[in-house]
């Protein structure tokens, strides 16, 4: 059987699971979380038999990555995990490795650093993946060897949904959310430029030199990406996912019984 690697941001699941159960105002936090325990488990063993997976990880997120100390504001708007959620968490490990899924809690990198390592490894080695998750930061990777699934839109993610969700191409994606930003992290962008002053520019540009150089272009917007190229730089590197994570494991580790 050839083998399939299936990626799962594990926070990503659980938490908008969680969230539909807490809705449910006639259950006690103990049987909600019971419930919720459940449909994740039930999600993680749905994901393996649809992907055909012969080797599986579910990533959380270690404590504050680099991200937080290269930025000070990343993320800092973000509303914190609920309390009851956070004390249950081991809980939730517990039914995803129950379903033979490999559990992997790093100490300080973020799920998505992880996972994006994980896949590219994969790729390089012509091994597919799937990586189950709503997060945008991972349609930069897609390609033959990887695919991004949404478990709550039961969809694959392609090239043709990024084209007209964020009217850039696929290799334009890093670049267009360094000039507008990101305000789910609050990654800042570039003052000023919007989504449709980043759209223009990635779309007409090579590069970012290339628009300050081109005296057709309004002087406004010329200025803007001047004095602020700083924080274009800073938000690029925010948005880049990193392919170089030490792991400490390999894919053989990974396989299911």
């Amino acid at each position: 059987m050839k083998p399939h690697l299936l990626l799962i941001d594990a926070l990503n699941l659980i938490r908008r699971i969680y969230a539909v159960d807490a809705n449910q105002t006639h259950h006690s936090d103990e049987q909600m979380l019971k419930a919720s325990c459940a449909r994740v488990a039930h999600a993680c063993k749905k994901l393996l038999q649809s992907s055909n997976a012969t080797h599986a990880i579910a990533v959380f997120d270690g404590d504050k990555s680099w991200r937080y100390h290269f930025y000070k504001d990343y993320k800092h708007s973000r509303a914190p995990m609920p309390q009851t959620l956070k004390n249950a968490l081991v809980d939730f490990k517990h039914a995803i490795e129950q379903t033979g899924i490999v559990v992997f809690e790093p100490i300080n990198d973020e799920a998505d650093d992880i996972i994006a390592t994980l896949a590219d490894k994969a790729a390089t080695n012509q091994i597919n993946s799937t990586i189950v998750s709503t997060d945008k930061g991972f349609l930069p990777f897609l390609n033959t060897h990887i695919c991004v699934y949404d478990y709550f839109k039961k969809s694959y993610l392609d090239q043709h949904s990024i084209k007209e969700r964020f009217g850039v191409e696929q290799a334009k994606l890093v670049d267009f959310w360094a000039l507008a930003g990101d305000k789910t992290n609050d990654v800042p962008g570039v003052k000023g430029i919007g989504t449709k002053s980043a759209q223009q520019i990635v779309n007409n540009y090579k590069t970012i030199d290339d628009a300050i150089g081109d005296d057709s272009l309004a002087i406004g917007i010329q200025k803007k990406l001047v004095e602020q190229k700083n924080m274009y730089v800073i938000s690029k590197q925010l948005v880049t996912l990193r392919t170089d994570i030490q792991l400490g494991f390999s894919l053989k580790q990974l396989r299911l019984n």
